[in-house]
């Protein structure tokens, strides 16, 4: 049993409702929270994005994504670095040192939904798409790259500022 200092009356606070998927298709999106996190069996770290739907019917709606960029299957992190370039290239973010630099910067995205797997039913995947050749676009002017090399990830992340909240 768990008694509350307090009694909750459910009648002031909104119930949370049935996750529901994002139905496929493309979307303007942009991120608008990252952060490194470490994965369940805690042998690496994925880079957890929080994208959100900028119009249309599913405006303010959110997705998410992981990159599962430190991993002891090199192939897991080759997927996770190619997702991170496309994300760079559909954001015109070519060099970046922190995921913080990728926030706020109209994007396309194609969702798909993904069958049941594993015991756990459909789920949305996403794919970031390059801007078409000749589009303006609208991303923030670029700061210059700390890192001569141009590296979208670092060596080793767990030094990396990755890790930053929002």
């Amino acid at each position: 049993m768990a008694r509350f200092d307090t009694s909750f009356d459910a009648t002031s606070v909104e119930p949370t409702t049935a996750y529901e998927l994002l139905p496929a298709g493309k979307y303007r999106a942009q991120i608008v929270e990252s952060e490194m996190r470490v994965t369940k069996n805690g042998m690496g770290q994925f880079l957890w994005l929080m994208i959100d739907i900028l119009d249309g019917e599913q405006k303010g709606r959110k997705i998410f994504d992981q990159l599962n960029l430190v991993n002891p299957n090199p192939t897991t992190v080759e997927i996770a670095q190619r997702t991170l370039s496309a994300i760079c290239h559909a954001t015109g973010r070519m060099h970046v040192s922190d995921s913080e630099e990728l926030h706020l910067i109209p994007m396309t995205i194609q969702v798909k939904i993904r069958p049941p797997k594993n015991g756990y039913g459909e789920s949305n995947a996403i794919a970031y798409l390059l801007p078409e050749k000749g589009a303006a676009s609208a991303t923030r002017p670029a700061k210059p790259a700390s890192d001569p090399a141009g590296s979208a990830v670092p060596p080793k992340m767990a030094s990396a500022p990755w890790n930053k909240k929002g």
